[in-house]
Order: C-alpha cells, then structure tokens, then sequence
C-alpha cells in the first residue's frame, strides 16, 4: 500500500511516467469532447455496467423528447487512464487528500468498475439530476453534479450523495 502510494507520489511529483500514451481503448474521450450514449464502439460505452448503460440510453432518450441532448464526457475508465487522472489531480491540488475529493484511486473507482458515468452539458446534468431517479440514476457526489450511478431501483429514490469521491 504504501510502495503504491509513494509510486503515486513520485510520478506526481517528476511529472513523467514510463506508461504507454493512453487512448481510446483506455475510456479516455479527449478534453472539452463527449459522446453519444448510443457509440458503443468506444471503449468508454462499451465497457459499461450494461444496466447503467441501459439507464443512461433511456434517459437520454426520453431527455431528447424535452430538447435535452445527452451527452457522456466519461465513462468507463482503464486502471491506467484512472491512474493517470489521479496523478494529474495530485499536481493540481498539491496533495493526495486533496486530490483524492475529485478523482478516486483505480482500486476505488466506479469508472474502472463501469459502474459510473459523467453526463454533460450543464441542461442534461440538470435533467437527469431532476429525472435521474425515473431510470435509477442517481448524482453520487454533491461536488459533481455530472456524476451518476445506478443507486436505486427505477422510480425508487436515491440515496444521500457522498460530499466527495474521497468519502
């Protein structure tokens, strides 16, 4: 545990690490890029919980009869590209703690799992946040108001969010 957290550390702090340029095959959809819930031919879709994708996919649907397009800015996840979120956390927030309340570790992670998705723009996170439930998604964290998990069964309601991915 501790070999894992200093190796965490070190690649934070020397900015560089020896792992292979990560892609699509990794979950990672490009910066300021989303994507349909319906493009299972990206990795980020693909490897998705198939009950959340399920979830998601009729949301969007029924968001689009309301003129709200859905979109995924992040999905499933690799341990690699999950680690490498955490690693680029920790330089912007100057610690692990800090860090640690906006990305989980790859052992931590429901993106790794499949299990979570990220739903953009700011009018589909606002509808699913006040629709989610209908499909069983519901807003995990209070500081992420994008992040959705199957929380609930379909019309039931969601639990209290976490105040963060650390806790």
């Amino acid at each position: 545990m501790f070999a894992a957290l200093a190796a965490v550390l070190l690649v934070s702090a020397c900015g560089t690490s020896a792992a292979a340029p990560l892609g699509d095959a990794d979950g990672v959809i490009p910066d300021n890029n989303n994507i349909s819930p319906f493009d299972t031919a990206k990795a980020a879709i693909h490897n998705l919980d198939p009950a959340l994708l399920a979830a998601v996919q009729q949301a969007a649907r029924d968001a689009q009869g309301h003129d709200i397009t859905v979109r995924i800015t992040s999905g499933w996840r690799s341990k690699a590209y999950q680690q490498q979120l955490l690693d680029d956390a920790v330089r912007k927030y100057g610690t692990l703690a800090a860090a640690r309340q906006y990305v989980n570790t790859p052992d931590k992670s429901t993106h790794v799992t499949g299990k979570a998705v990220d739903i953009g723009p700011t009018d589909a996170d606002d509808w699913v946040n006040r629709h989610g439930a209908d499909y069983g998604l519901c807003q995990a964290y209070s500081n992420e108001m994008w992040h959705f998990e199957l929380l609930t069964t379909p019309g039931g309601q969601c639990p209290p969010q976490r105040p963060d991915a650390a806790g």
